[in-house]
């Protein structure tokens, strides 16, 4: 037990296919140690002989499961992020000769500030689109770019999940239907009534800039085996995803992207347009003591079928703790763990993904979320990433301003659904 409640050491490097089987085979002897003695501790509750012992003993299991689950995680991820010019499917990429001049200038300024042949580059495109913005810096290679972009779909959950839409200019516009045109049934000779016009609005989702700052010492950009395109990817993919992920969740809007928690909510009875669905639990606070499991399954038949059947759930490690332990009527765990390394686990049939930045289950919380967030929530990426070199502000190291401009929101209002941890 000892074993289990240790905290893991921090994981450096990319994991081998041994590390991450070991890890597993580990996770799911967890499981099975906090199924048997969960099932106890439900076997006397249901005896009304609760044991206090054995309450704090399953809360320790599950807890070190929860760990557990955070390394195998951390590992597969590790394992997931390609190197960069393997594009998906693991052909090789042949660059261009544009491309090819493009790498080999920017290599120049990021080295040695040396920016005249991206200066060039840029006055032969005739485009502001090459070069820097209002604060600036270069584009980086397209290849690099494209390793920005796969990175953070690994390691930034709704991402992950979402859909997304690349554009060139600042605000993404999608129409919509208000209201579609009028249909109905009509013989083959009789008349036709002229349809009503269909009624159309937008959504606007603007895009906002998302920077990080990495150093590096001359040294470092000095030594030729280091491939710096591969460098400037792996210092920001985290940071990028740590603020997309606290945006696509709880972001106001305010120079960050709208997050789908931020959104309106009413009760699933009175849902409207522009606003998110929700179902109540029953207890306020928690599940309730009577049914545990019904909360759940209200939530998946609140979503209609067409976005069920692509249905994910979505909560933070400690709602995902407390989920653990509920069963069905059959006596079944609702909770599942993965089929396999990598894989995600299961409620109800359904994938879980794991968002940090999902609140804590506590009174009138909207701790888990359950939708079609392909169809649900949109993120928008801005075509071009820059960097802008700066030898300078902190001495002996040079810092790289990294940019990228973000956005999303909610795009379909019937495709994502809340469960409130309230009574009424």
């Amino acid at each position: 037990m000892e074993q289990l409640l240790n905290p893991s050491p921090e994981i450096k490097s990319v994991p081998s296919g041994g590390d991450v089987a070991a890890a597993f085979e580990d996770f799911m002897r967890s499981f099975e140690a906090f199924r048997s003695e969960n099932d106890a501790r439900l076997d006397r509750i249901e005896r009304r002989s609760a044991d206090v012992l054995s309450d704090q003993k399953v809360d320790r299991i599950n807890a070190a499961l929860t760990e557990q689950k955070r390394v195998l995680d951390e590992l597969v991820l590790r394992g997931r992020r390609p190197s960069l010019g393997t594009p998906p499917g693991g052909a090789k990429h042949f660059p261009t000769g544009a491309e090819l001049e493009h790498r080999s200038a920017f290599d120049m300024y990021v080295r040695n500030g040396e920016a005249s042949g991206l200066k060039r580059l840029e006055g032969k495109a005739l485009s502001v689109s090459t070069g820097g913005g209002a604060d600036g810096g270069y584009l980086v290679p397209e290849e690099t770019e494209r390793e920005i972009g796969r990175r953070l779909a690994v390691i930034s959950p709704i991402r992950a999940i979402s859909g997304n839409r690349q554009v060139s200019s600042n605000v993404y516009r999608k129409p919509f239907l208000i209201s579609g045109a009028a249909a109905g049934w009509v013989g083959e000779t009789a008349a036709r009534t002229q349809t009503a016009s269909p009624a159309l609005a937008e959504l606007a989702f603007p895009t906002v800039e998302l920077y990080a700052m990495p150093a590096a010492t001359q040294t470092l950009l000095d030594d030729s085996a280091v491939n710096i395109d591969e460098w400037i990817a792996a210092e920001v993919d985290t940071v990028f995803a740590e603020q997309e992920g606290a945006a696509f969740v709880n972001g106001d809007g305010e120079n960050k992207p709208k997050g789908f928690l931020d959104y309106d909510k009413v009760a699933e009875s009175s849902w409207e347009w522009t606003k998110l669905g929700f179902v109540r639990s029953g207890a306020d606070g928690e599940f309730p003591e009577d049914n545990p499991a019904d909360p759940l399954v209200d939530l998946v038949y609140a979503l209609k079928a067409g976005y069920r059947q692509n249905g994910t759930f979505v909560m933070n490690r400690r709602t995902q703790g407390e989920i653990r332990k509920l069963k069905d009527e059959s006596g079944q765990y609702l909770w599942a763990p993965p089929a396999q390394a990598g894989a995600p686990a299961t409620l109800m049939g359904f994938p879980v993904v794991e968002a940090e930045d999902m609140p804590d289950i506590a009174e009138d919380s909207f701790s888990i979320a359950f939708g079609d967030f392909r169809r649900g929530y949109l993120v928008i990426d801005r075509q071009g990433v820059r960097v802008l070199r700066d030898p300078y502000s902190s001495k002996p190291y040079v810092l790289f301003y990294v940019t990228k401009r973000v956005g999303g929101g909610v795009q379909d209002f019937d495709a994502i659904k809340l469960l409130k941890f309230s009574a009424a």
